[in-house]
């Protein structure tokens, strides 16, 4: 079984059967074969790698031999641009409760978007209600304003863009525009 894979992850967690837990596998093994997203660019946070891998994946790190790496992969702070920033300061304003979990989601999500699938694809989620029940629980306001079920992705840069009084849509209204499918349509595959 490959090392930091899910499968390896998951027989390392606490509790496999929990949705954050398997979020966190699902986005660590997902950084392995995404360019520009790394375990350590993934928590945005070095001092707080072990802490994240203690508490959900006990022991994994040191079965790993990886204990004590605590330096930032090369092309990290690349990634802590703008966009990244203004993604995650959304999702910190959102959280449903100021603890270390949503803390670490909202950078797992925020970093995830960077990706070229599918949000719950780009964080190794089986599908998007996984992702919507996480968002639901750790980001409940923000959850509660995508009405009409908008893809994460798309919701999120809206988000960006309402807050920025930036008009980014073709149309006056979702339901008149040529791109409604690509924001409101099913996620199943790539994205497009």
């Amino acid at each position: 079984m490959e090392i930091l894979s899910y499968e390896w992850l998951i027989a390392h967690a606490k509790d496999p059967s929990d949705r954050l837990t398997q979020a966190f596998a699902g986005a660590i093994h997902s950084s392995r074969h995404n360019p520009g997203m790394t375990l350590h660019a993934i928590l945005g946070m070095d001092e707080e790698v072990e802490d994240l891998m203690d508490r959900h994946f006990p022991g994994a790190l040191q079965n790993a031999g990886m204990a004590e790496r605590k330096t930032a992969a090369a092309g990290c702070e690349a990634l802590h641009g703008e966009e990244f920033g203004d993604l995650l300061d959304l999702l910190m304003a959102h959280r449903t409760r100021p603890d270390t979990e949503s803390k670490w989601l909202a950078f797992v999500i925020a970093t995830a978007c960077m990706g070229n699938d599918h949000l719950y694809q780009d964080m190794g989620l089986p599908n998007r209600q996984v992702l919507s029940d996480l968002l639901e629980e750790y980001f409940t306001s923000l959850f509660a304003r995508n009405t009409g079920n908008m893809k994460w992705k798309k919701f999120f840069y809206k988000q960006l863009c309402d807050r920025a009084e930036i008009q980014a849509c073709r149309a006056p209204s979702c339901s008149v525009c040529i791109d409604y499918l690509k924001c409101f349509g099913p996620e199943e595959g790539p994205a497009n």
